[in-house]
């Protein structure tokens, strides 16, 4: 009887827990969104303004009619998309070649490449610069694209998964008379599909939020995403539209949100569906 009633106090500690830790990670986005639904002055009205009372829209319209809100979504739309689309074929291509074929200095030549992870992102932005800049893809889609159509985290996941899948597998279907990329297109990747639709998410979801490299290739109008045109949206001096930029925010994070909660589950497995074997 003890025992039962020590477990019960266990559980409802690791509830009570998971309740704070919910509360703590939570009451930020609760306070965005409440901010995007309030005029300027009554985001002003504190406490009042945590409260669910005075709320309005017109925030949330104003940012989308001034900022061009629409325009700059399908721009991350179709960024993000096309990114995607990349990243999964270079990664499926170059994970098969690390996974299942044979050529001196694999390993070390992997090796190489796995190291490339550990080089931050900003040490590359002045030599990718220079790069477009001498391509003459300043303010273009593929100045935004085709820097971004590979990466390592991508490859190293997806060969991750190929290392489960046995070699006799590989061995018989070379038996039969299918070439790699046969293999690779009906065996290989559909048995990869979890792990895939993960890197998938993941990519868009990178792709969509990333700001630093957009704002080194692109000072037009036409080609901006959303994350650089949400500053179009600041206004402090204004205190009618000072929260104009909050209500930006809430509509450019809507759509990642609704892909996090309906691919969850996708993402979870896919990230460990690679890590029983190295």
């Amino acid at each position: 009887m003890a025992t039962d009633t020590v477990r019960g106090a266990r559980k409802v500690g690791r509830y009570a827990l998971l309740v704070v830790v919910a509360a703590v990670v939570l009451f930020p986005i609760y306070a965005v969104v409440l901010q995007a639904l309030k005029s300027g002055p009554d985001a002003f009205d504190h406490p009042r303004s945590l409260l669910p009372v005075d709320l309005t829209f017109d925030t949330i319209r104003s940012a989308w009619t001034d900022g061009n809100l629409g325009h700059l979504l399908l721009n991350s739309l179709f960024v993000s998309g096309m990114v995607t689309i990349g990243v999964i074929i270079t990664s499926l291509l170059a994970a098969y070649a690390f996974a299942f074929l044979e050529f001196p200095g694999r390993q070390a030549l992997f090796a190489i490449f796995l190291a490339t992870m550990l080089v931050p992102v900003e040490v590359t932005v002045v030599i990718n610069q220079r790069t477009a800049n001498w391509l003459g893809w300043d303010n273009s889609y593929q100045g935004l694209i085709v820097p971004s159509l590979a990466t390592t985290f991508g490859v190293f996941l997806v060969r991750q998964v190929f290392l489960q899948l046995p070699k006799e597998l590989r061995e018989a279907a070379a038996l039969d008379g299918v070439g790699h990329m046969r293999f690779l297109y009906e065996v290989a990747a559909p048995l990869s599909r979890p792990t895939l639709g993960a890197l998938g998410l993941f990519t868009f979801l990178g792709t969509w939020n990333a700001y630093l490299w957009p704002s080194q290739i692109i000072t037009d109008n036409d080609h901006q995403t959303i994350q650089l045109g949400l500053n179009k949206l600041k206004t402090p001096n204004d205190i009618s539209k000072f929260n104009l930029l909050t209500g930006g925010l809430v509509v450019a994070a809507l759509p990642i949100f609704i892909m996090l909660v309906v691919f969850q589950r996708q993402l979870v497995r896919g990230l460990t569906a690679g890590a029983v074997k190295g």
